[in-house]
């Protein structure tokens, strides 16, 4: 029984979570809460807190389905890729896809200005691509110092943001975007090698 009752548990947190993505790619993020998300699914606010939490536990399980969904697990093979330079082309592929993959990801980053609970949350996720970008520097090996490498790692982080591809996918395709977003972090690369 109680393993009937946890498939049960698990089968329904899935679907709140579910419910709650599908009303952030129609509804402006003023209007997400556990309220609107259980009318959405089509059962009891309490049901929703005893599965979540909190509006920040609601969000935080929506953002690891958007990122299961937007197989971000990619990035493990973009840092562990034995020529660090394709590493970082793959990474810039892996987030041009994730970034335009799905409106509930713009969402949840545009909410970011008004929402400091969401903003954490989603600081410390994008911290984890800042991570894998340093760690494609390390590999590189280049005669850079400290404060080059910081340099490089900030505009690379900075090129492979969601608000960077908003701000450039206006006027251009995703895939034209991605195009350019790869053209600058490697130019960013060249520059970093060529420093005595």
């Amino acid at each position: 029984m109680s393993r009937a009752r946890a498939a049960a548990s698990e089968a329904k947190r899935q679907a709140v979570i579910e419910a709650a993505a599908a009303f952030m790619r129609v509804n402006p993020m003023t209007a997400f809460s556990l309220e609107s998300v259980a009318a959405a699914a089509g059962v009891a606010r309490l049901t929703v807190y005893k599965l979540f939490g909190s509006r920040g536990g609601l969000l935080e399980a929506v953002f690891d389905y958007l990122a299961r969904n937007g197989r971000l697990e990619s990035i493990a093979d973009a840092v562990t890729e034995p020529d660090p330079r394709k590493g970082f082309m793959r990474l810039a592929e892996v987030f041009c896809d994730f970034w335009s993959g799905d409106a509930a990801v713009g969402r949840l980053h545009e909410a970011m200005a008004t929402d400091p609970e969401l903003a954490r949350a989603l600081s410390e996720r994008n911290e984890r691509r800042r991570r894998a970008v340093k760690a494609l520097l390390e590999r590189m090996q280049v005669p850079a110092t400290a404060d080059q490498r910081r340099d490089a790692a900030d505009l690379i982080f900075a090129f492979t943001s969601y608000p960077m591809f908003r701000l450039l996918s206006g006027v251009r395709s995703a895939a034209e975007t991605c195009v350019l977003i790869k053209a600058v972090c490697n130019d960013t690369l060249d520059r970093l090698s060529a420093r005595p």
